[in-house]
């Protein structure tokens, strides 16, 4: 009988084929020459506030409309999982700024997932996708995960790749949608056009109108209270360090755009967990250290965009903590305590913990104001852009 890190170990190596066997699927699809040009695509107007740097596109898949129209119908289409009923949106609901309101993500077949579902927010703006994992770096790769991956199912089409391509060659409309993205034929119906356009589509879940945009982009000093303005200098504060790992255009420090000179990827320990006194975190969420296997790397997660935070409780990488309340009393301490249960243990104790998570004092009425600063980066046209929507729904 194997004994457990043995098991984990063999576990690791799977998982690691696993996704090599993906990123071989992409590629070969990519290299099959199957991509053609549309005859006029539309030029993509990214509409952004005059002060915001547009995103970076990958060379080898340009934005245009026609794509996007194409990757929204895709987003939405429930016959590209197992059981016909799922579908990306499934877990990325417009209304909850692309999340779903669940502590984990549940997948096509019921299978509980070990982390929260993330906003796609201004994902554009992405150095680094999924919670954990420094080398997801591109869209159009990270689009094989939900569709073929295994552990967790999340779509569950792994070995359905030929009828997902009858599926969408012997609709009229994805007929259609496909020769204007990518150009006439059969053949340019693919794996790999598939994912660009989902890709493209997401490309598009552009926030930039909360009123704090409204109020520190466009000059509208009166979009939020000044309870608000309040929130917002406590947040930049050094005695708060929110900034630090939510700084930028998008509340994030892990980030790209036209106007950064190089990109910035950050993964950050939160003293969410302690179990063993040492530092370790539940096994089927340790963070970087699943890839790296570097001690050090046990417990780091991606800090998320707060863009629209209201909307996307609950919080964490496992939705284990329910409110935003809850959420800033777990940094006034530094770091979790849990007195019970099989994950008991001091946060605040946890020697791998970042150095931004040091504890602050915080009163009441201050705590108000963060909460209502928190609360002004909703973007109410963001959850109800007809754009952004089912195309099924009218």
């Amino acid at each position: 009988m194997m004994k457990l890190p043995q098991q984990r170990a063999l576990k690791r190596k799977r998982r690691f084929s696993r996704a090599i066997a993906l990123t071989l699927i992409f590629l070969l699809a990519s290299s099959l020459g199957y991509v053609l040009a549309a005859s006029s695509p539309q030029s993509y107007e990214w509409n952004l506030p005059a002060k915001m740097p547009k995103p970076i596109v990958p060379d080898d898949n340009p934005i245009t409309a026609q794509k996007v129209e194409l990757g929204r119908h895709l987003f939405y289409e429930k016959r590209l999982s197992i059981t016909g009923e799922y579908s990306c949106a499934s877990c990325h609901e417009q209304k909850r700024a692309f999340t779903d309101g669940k502590p984990v993500g549940i997948g096509a077949t019921g299978e509980a997932h070990p982390r929260n579902s993330m906003s796609l927010a201004n994902i554009a703006y992405n150095s680094v996708f999924t919670w954990a994992n420094p080398l997801m770096t591109r869209l159009e790769t990270q689009a094989l995960v939900p569709l073929f991956g295994e552990h967790p199912v999340e779509l569950g089409m792994v070995g359905k790749e030929d009828q997902i391509l009858a599926l969408l060659r012997q609709d009229p409309t994805y007929r259609q949608l496909f020769t204007a993205a990518f150009g006439t034929g059969e053949k340019a119906i693919n794996l790999s056009n598939l994912t660009k356009a989902l890709a493209s589509f997401e490309r598009s879940l552009i926030s930039f109108n909360s009123p704090y945009d409204r109020y520190r982009f466009r000059g509208d000093r009166a979009a939020i209270s000044a309870s608000a303005k309040r929130g917002e200098a406590l947040f930049h504060s050094e005695r708060m360090e929110c900034f630090h790992c939510h700084g930028g255009l998008n509340f994030s420090d892990s980030i790209k755009h036209e106007r950064l000179a190089f990109t910035e990827m950050a993964f950050h320990n939160t003293g969410l967990y302690n179990i063993d006194g040492k530092g370790s975190y539940p096994s089927n969420n340790t963070g970087v250290y699943e890839i790296t296997q570097q001690t050090a790397d046990m417990g780091r997660f991606k800090a998320p965009t707060l863009r629209n935070i209201a909307l996307t409780a609950p919080y964490m990488h496992d939705g284990s903590i329910a409110t935003l309340e809850e959420a800033i009393e777990h940094y006034r301490v530094g770091g979790r305590t849990l007195h019970s249960g099989e994950y008991a243990g001091v946060g605040r104790e946890n020697p791998f913990k970042s150095q931004f998570i040091s504890g602050f004092e915080i009163a009441e009425a201050e705590k108000r104001d963060l909460l209502a600063f928190l609360h002004s980066l909703t973007d109410e046209s963001f959850i109800s852009n007809p754009a952004l929507s089912d195309p099924n729904e009218k």
